[in-house]
């Protein structure tokens, strides 16, 4: 493929990523603000005593959505049809309708936020959205899944990539799961009883990790040979990964102490063991791609894929420890599920995400970033936020368990944690800087060669005898 057609199908996706990625950096900071709110309750409970829109349940709830909802799924969205439409090489298919269907879910994500805060949730952890944002939701994600299924169509090789499978299946499985969620626990007439708690449980262990892992593997496995400079190593062990992630992923996420039939944690527990088939699976792909590769890791693209790959291993550890019965019984009402969580959303996704718009934004916009030094220090921020976050939390919650769930010992720990909220907060300004200013230039370069061409005189060319 030359550079014209490059050139092409870079400026087809401008438009759409930009709306995609303008909101979602957007969302980014408002969640982790939100989630800093909800983290100095334990320091300073009198601090937000008169404002109920603030408290914990609200705020921690609001800040979780905002991250998942509003950041994660629209940014990854823009990433995936820039690389169905590079591997395609064709340019991007209808391309209006994801900039619409961006606005669309902007507009949800602010009518789901809005209505978490003032009390109007549904009160299953990850779906707290109402009905009318649902919908919107629902509707926004059908329309670019539609037009990256059209490029995915133009496309001129029938050869799939390992990419393909993964964001593939991951088009196919966000509205699966988020349709039947909805409909049976969150509709006008839901399911009653425990079946709720089961559903919840498998509607977010579908989201969080298996839908995170299948859109963050696919990208990692696309930027990561390209910027190593070799082949991705290798495409039979990750078939395997998919398939095995697929199957096993998706029975996790049942508590050990759950008020269910017995056989629904055992069939958790035996699945979430055999999740270390994929993990290995996945360390020996990406070891065996990075290692030896002539780059210079400095805090650029290559630097945040490595690290979320990594994260995402660590992650899928974390979440095999938790499901054994013995360490289960120690953790499963502690810090220690909600830091796995949160190095799977922050540790893996988003800073996989982040590294891979700073590779491709210059290649969209044909010009660099108005502030390259920010994406050294963002990445920095996040790995130094990621291990205060997640780091503190997991130790505080096997400590808490281990003493009998003693609140005050966790004081601690849930100060380090707020510190590695702050430079989060840092990092995805820095990532909301490059990404404004690079669109405001953008647009003043826009509207100056309208001007440009509105005030040209004309050529008036003469007319011979």
């Amino acid at each position: 493929m030359n550079d014209l057609s490059q050139q092409k199908i870079d400026a087809s996706c401008r438009v759409p990523l930009l709306a995609l990625f303008g909101g979602a950096a957007l969302w980014l900071v408002v969640g982790l603000a939100l989630s800093i709110i909800a983290s100095l309750t334990f320091h300073a409970p009198q601090m937000f005593a008169c404002c109920s829109l603030l408290t914990y349940g609200h705020a921690q709830a609001a800040a979780n959505d905002a991250i998942l909802y509003g950041f994660c799924i629209p940014a990854a969205l823009g990433v995936m049809l820039w690389i169905f439409a590079r591997l395609s090489q064709a340019e991007l298919v209808l391309p209006l309708v994801p900039v619409v269907a961006a606005h669309i879910w902007h507009v949800g994500v602010l009518v789901g936020i809005v209505a978490i805060l003032i009390g109007d949730s549904t009160g299953f952890a990850w779906l707290e959205f109402p009905r009318s944002s649902s919908v919107l939701l629902f509707a926004a994600f059908l329309l670019i899944a539609v037009s990256a299924v059209a490029t995915f169509g133009q496309r001129k090789e029938r050869e799939l990539y390992p990419s393909h499978w993964f964001l593939l299946a991951a088009l196919l499985w966000f509205p699966w799961i988020y349709s039947t969620a909805n409909l049976l626990i969150a509709s006008g007439h839901p399911v009653r009883g425990v079946t709720q708690a089961v559903i919840g449980w498998w509607f977010a262990d579908n989201l969080v990790f298996v839908w995170l892992a299948l859109v963050g593997l696919g990208v990692a496995f696309y930027f990561l040979p390209k910027l190593a400079g070799k082949p991705l190593q290798s495409n039979h062990f990750a078939l395997f990964a998919f398939w095995t992630l697929i199957l096993f992923g998706t029975w996790c996420g049942i508590p050990q102490g759950a008020p269910v039939p017995a056989w629904l944690p055992a069939l958790s527990t035996v699945a979430s063991s055999l999740l270390i088939v994929p993990l290995i699976a996945i360390a020996v792909i990406v070891v065996k791609t990075v290692c030896g590769a002539d780059v210079h890791c400095k805090g650029g693209p290559f630097c945040y894929i490595k690290f979320g790959s990594a994260a995402f291993l660590l992650s899928g550890l974390m979440l095999i420890a938790s499901a054994c019965p013995h360490f289960s019984r120690i953790v499963q009402f502690t810090w220690f599920g909600p830091a796995q969580e949160q190095l799977q959303i922050l540790g893996f996704f988003a800073i996989i995400i982040c590294g891979a718009v700073y590779e491709l934004l210059p290649r969209i916009m044909d010009f660099e970033l108005p502030f390259p030094k920010f994406v050294r220090f963002q990445h920095w921020c996040f790995m130094l936020g990621i291990v205060l976050l997640a780091g503190s939390l997991a130790i505080g919650g096997i400590e808490q368990g281990l003493k009998n769930y003693d609140l005050a010992t966790t004081l601690p720990f849930l100060r380090a944690s707020t510190t590695g909220l702050l430079f989060l907060l840092l990092g995805s300004l820095l990532f909301a800087a490059n990404i404004f200013v690079m669109t405001l230039k953008w647009k003043l370069a826009l509207i100056k060669s309208v001007i440009a061409a509105v005030t040209a005189p004309l050529e008036v060319s003469e007319v011979k005898p």
